[in-house]
C-alpha cells in the first residue's frame, strides 16, 4: 500500500495541532464509491519497557471474513503521549506495516477515533487521508462528545454530539447484548450510517469488529515475542 506524505513526524505539540487543523479540512464524509471486497483492520501495542511500538494490519474478505494477509512492523516514535495526539505516536509504526500490504484494500477499520475528536482528526481520519482509503474509527472509549446511553440490545445506538455545537460527530453503538458500546465515527470517505452498518456487520462474533479484533491478537503475539526475547 502506498501512503501519502503530508508532513514530517518529529513535531512539537503546537506543530502537530496545526497539522490536525489543516488536514481536518481534507476529511470527507461521502458515500462509498465502490463495493467493499477487502477490509483492513489495524492496531498498535506499546512495549513500554523497551519503548517500542508493535503495529499490525490484518486483511479480511468482506463476504466471509477470511484472513488473506497479515503484516507487522516495529518502531519507535519521538512524539510524547498527549491526549488527542495519538496518531502522531501510532502512525509511524503503522505506516511501516501498511507499506508491506500487497492487497488492494477497500476499507480501513481503525481502533481509534475518526471525526469524534476535538479537532476532527483522530487516528482513523489521519490514517484514511494518508492511505487514500475509506476509513472507520471504532474506539472502545470516548474522547469527546456527549450522548445518551443506547439500549441494551445489539444494534441499539445513539448520537454522539459535540458538547458546544450539538453537531453529530459519531454514533454510540451496542454491538452485543448488554456489553459496553463502541464509539463509531467517520474516518474518511464514508458516511456515518455506512460506518455504523459496517461495524455491526463486522462485530458478529464479539464486541469488537473482526478486523480490529484480529489485528489486536496479531500485535499481542508480536509484543509477547519481543518480551520473551528479552
Amino acid at each position: 500500500m502506498r501512503l501519502r506524505t503530508f508532513h514530517r513526524w518529529d513535531l512539537s505539540v503546537a506543530e502537530a495541532r496545526e497539522v490536525q487543523e489543516r488536514l481536518a479540512r481534507r476529511v470527507r464524509q461521502s458515500p462509498l464509491r465502490k463495493p467493499v471486497e477487502l477490509i483492513a483492520g489495524t492496531d498498535v501495542s506499546y512495549d513500554a519497557a523497551r519503548g517500542i511500538f508493535v503495529a499490525g494490519v490484518v486483511i479480511l474478505r468482506a463476504d466471509n471474513l477470511e484472513t488473506v494477509e497479515e503484516q507487522t512492523a516495529e518502531g519507535r516514535t519521538p512524539f510524547p503521549y498527549v491526549p488527542g495526539f495519538l496518531s502522531f505516536r501510532e502512525i509511524p509504526p503503522l505506516a511501516k506495516a501498511l507499506k508491506k500490504v500487497r492487497s488492494r484494500v477497500d476499507l480501513l477499520v481503525v481502533d481509534g477515533q475518526g471525526l469524534a475528536h476535538p479537532r476532527r482528526l483522530g487516528l482513523a481520519s489521519h490514517l484514511g487521508l494518508l492511505a487514500g482509503v475509506p476509513a472507520i474509527g471504532c474506539a472502545k472509549s470516548r474522547l469527546c462528545g456527549v450522548y445518551k446511553e443506547p439500549g441494551q440490545k445489539r444494534g441499539s445506538s445513539t448520537a454522539l454530539k459535540d458538547e458546544r455545537t450539538g453537531e453529530t460527530i459519531g454514533r454510540v453503538v451496542r454491538t452485543r447484548d448488554g456489553v459496553a458500546p463502541l464509539y463509531v465515527s467517520v474516518g474518511h470517505s464514508i458516511t456515518l450510517p455506512e460506518a455504523e452498518k459496517w461495524v455491526l456487520r463486522l462485530a458478529n462474533r464479539s464486541r469488537i469488529p473482526e478486523p480490529t479484533r484480529r489485528a489486536d491478537k496479531l500485535v499481542g503475539r508480536g509484543r509477547r515475542t519481543l518480551e520473551s526475547a528479552g
